[in-house]
């Protein structure tokens, strides 16, 4: 058979159809994910957190975070075989063990946390993931820090919520189930800067400067957001993306139209910066803005019409 002409069987379309309507409608998460507060880039951070794109996975790639998922069943019961105690639940609530600043609207989850080590007997935070072959080896050789940068703030900011100081960190190479594992110690002042970031993210009222204004960025290029940052998309309509919605320190968001904040109403307003490089502030008022298309001169009026703004911009 020539593996060239081969297409996928309808079966096998209609296992990843599965993965991907199981998954519409759960792309946001109500905060700003530790896992992810060492991107470089504190637009795309600002981006996550106000909810302004759902990045968008086939239904192969959402089996393959399956997969990292039951590795880390695995990885639980290979340790707790060799008499580490672990605890990946909390015990008082049944769920992930979970941490919290910012009033909620940052947040982090660990994968565990482990007790009596060969190397240690002291509670490390724990931290799982899987990695091709490619990233395994760099790892390998360069160690966590300087390899997997985003790695290593999540297993600071990890520690410094859990008031541990020592983190494992876990990675199996998919390919040839070979284990790298490394012991982290806690920079207590590169995490309090990272818990810092957070928060100057998240009450941010604008979006931060792009990493490049380079739309061809290698790191702009494979970004999620690429589409609102750079590209000619409308952010999605959301209570997060309007002008008149902020978050608040106790973990609540405010609207200053007096609004619910758990659904975008008509008096959704997007805010302006958030918008696509094309689209520039032609003229405003409290309750509308006009955008000129610098690529038409066309003029565009955002007023009780977000809805119809976006869904246009997404044909």
């Amino acid at each position: 058979m020539n593996l060239e002409q081969h297409t996928t069987p309808a079966t096998v379309q209609a296992i990843y159809a599965h993965y991907e309507a199981k998954r519409k409608g759960k792309s946001h998460r109500p905060h700003l994910g530790g896992s992810q507060i060492g991107n470089e880039c504190h637009r795309a951070l600002w981006y996550q957190f106000r909810w302004a794109w759902s990045p968008q996975f086939e239904g192969r790639m959402l089996r393959l975070f399956e997969t990292g998922d039951r590795e880390e069943e695995r990885i639980v019961r290979n340790l707790r075989d060799i008499g580490v105690t672990v605890w990946e639940k909390d015990p008082e609530t049944g769920k992930q063990v979970s941490f919290k600043a910012h009033g909620g609207h940052f947040a982090l989850s660990l994968d565990g946390v482990g007790e009596g080590f060969a190397e240690s007997s002291a509670p490390h935070v724990l931290e799982f993931k899987t990695m091709n072959k490619k990233a395994f080896a760099d790892i390998s050789r360069k160690g966590l820090q300087v390899s997997k940068p985003i790695y290593w703030a999540q297993v600071q900011v990890g520690m410094h919520l859990a008031g541990l100081d020592r983190a494992y960190f876990f990675a199996v190479e998919k390919d040839t189930d070979a284990i790298y594992a490394e012991r982290v110690k806690l920079d207590q002042a590169e995490a309090m800067k990272l818990v810092a970031k957070a928060g100057q993210i998240i009450f941010a009222e604008t979006p931060p400067s792009r990493l490049s204004d380079d739309p061809s960025h290698f790191a702009c290029k494979f970004c999620p957001y690429y589409a609102v940052c750079h590209g000619c998309k409308i952010p999605e309509v959301h209570c997060r993306t309007c002008a008149h919605v902020t978050p608040k320190d106790d973990g609540t968001w405010f609207c200053a139209r007096g609004h619910k904040t758990d659904a975008a109403c008509t008096d959704h307003l997007f805010i302006p910066q958030m918008m696509p490089p094309d689209l520039e502030v032609y003229d405003a008022g409290e309750t509308w803005v006009e955008y000129v298309d610098k690529d038409t001169g066309e003029v565009l009026r955002n007023e009780d019409n977000s809805v119809e703004l976006h869904e246009g911009r997404m044909k």
